[in-house]
């Protein structure tokens, strides 16, 4: 089978790019013929002021990848669908994530159509955390340039009832599935030292671009909770700040926590994301809103144990008392989860918990869905 995936790849970063390339690697496990249709102009900068877009990683080595695709070039639409129309493929599969990019993303699916090819979207939002004006009408848009659909939550399966009211397109939900190329599992020892930590403090970890969205405000009041200093526990925010860092770093000052929070806020590159997950004794997803989070699957994949707050598709994916925690999404619950973890030894029971859970989030299930369309 002759598979194209249309979305963000390499030389972008970010989680949509780490899932088309991962997805383009088990097709090609799996003996198909695949490449990746990609953007020449992802985010402009007049729209997204000061946004990196571009990964430092060299380019993947044996992976095709086309760059064809303007965002706000109506041009390019057309000629990288007819590009699309003119490979044949069987399959057309396009990550979805943001309503801004459905005229490129829509229009290019919609000029590919071809007799004998299927047009399936992987929903990862259908409306976005931080939504705008005319953000539903550009989805819709996009919902109707393909012929189906997976959702990697539950709430997204729901929110496309208002796209497609009548469920005439065949949809379903596959949950998201491991992030297992960022690396091997190193010794905590090993990652400690790798990122200047020491061993005798035990450290709680919120990875990925800092966004209002995300809850790093409520982890970091949860960090001012005096039993945090009692047990030793410090914070490591790992990732790039997607907005103004001041409004963080003025709360950390005011709460005086300045000695338990580590800041690595520049962009981790793929190779060195192993390390700050080996390092931790506990992922928090603070979130205030969410559909799901890739941050969840990274951590999957090196077992480690995490808390999330009761939002979106959170607690499907991490079953409480099983895998972590699951609290409401204030600073006093994170802080009491956090707490209990420590103070009741639940890393070896939560731990195990991660290991069985993880055998869920094979990609081979996300093909086996997307072919079951």
């Amino acid at each position: 089978m002759k598979v194209i995936i249309l979305g963000p790849a390499w030389p972008y970063r970010g989680g949509i790019a780490a899932f088309s390339e991962r997805l383009a690697r088990q097709y090609q496990q799996e003996g198909h013929e695949v490449e990746v249709v990609t953007f020449t102009l992802q985010y402009p900068s007049f729209l997204f002021p000061g946004k990196t877009q571009y990964s430092e990683e060299p380019a993947p080595e044996g992976l095709k990848i086309c760059r064809k695709l303007n965002a706000i070039n109506p041009f390019t639409w057309w000629r990288t669908g007819r590009y699309i129309k003119r490979q044949k493929p069987d399959l057309l599969v396009t990550p979805f994530w943001l309503p801004f990019m459905a005229p490129a993303l829509g229009s290019a699916c919609r000029v590919a159509k071809r007799k004998g090819m299927k047009r399936v979207a992987i929903l990862h939002n259908l409306i976005p955390h931080e939504h705008r004006p005319g953000d539903k009408q550009f989805s819709r848009f996009f919902v109707g340039s393909n012929d189906g659909f997976v959702t990697l939550s539950k709430s997204v399966l729901e929110e496309l009832n208002l796209f497609d009211p009548n469920g005439l397109k065949p949809r379903l939900f596959s949950p998201h599935p491991l992030y297992d190329q960022y690396g091997d599992t190193l010794s905590r020892k090993e990652a400690l030292d790798l990122i200047g930590l020491r061993e005798s403090q035990r450290y709680v970890l919120f990875f990925g671009f800092i966004r209002e969205y995300k809850g790093l405000d409520l982890l970091l009041d949860a960090m001012a909770d005096e039993r945090m200093s009692r047990l030793g526990v410090k914070l490591i925010v790992a990732g790039e700040f997607y907005g103004d860092p001041k409004p963080y770093q003025e709360q950390i000052a005011r709460l005086d926590i300045g000695d338990r929070v580590v800041m690595h806020t520049d962009f981790i590159p793929d190779h060195e994301v192993n390390r700050y997950f080996c390092a931790s004794d506990l992922v928090a997803q603070p979130y205030k809103t969410a559909t799901q989070s890739g941050v969840s699957q990274i951590a999957y994949h090196f077992e480690k144990p995490m808390v999330v707050t009761r939002v979106g598709g959170l607690p499907e994916i991490v079953p409480n008392e099983k895998a972590g925690f699951v609290v409401e999404p204030n600073a006093q619950h994170i802080a009491d989860a956090i707490v209990r973890y420590f103070e009741e030894d639940w890393q070896e029971r939560l731990t195990e918990g991660c290991r069985i859970e993880k055998q869920k989030y094979g990609w081979d299930k996300m093909t086996s869905a997307i072919a079951s369309l």
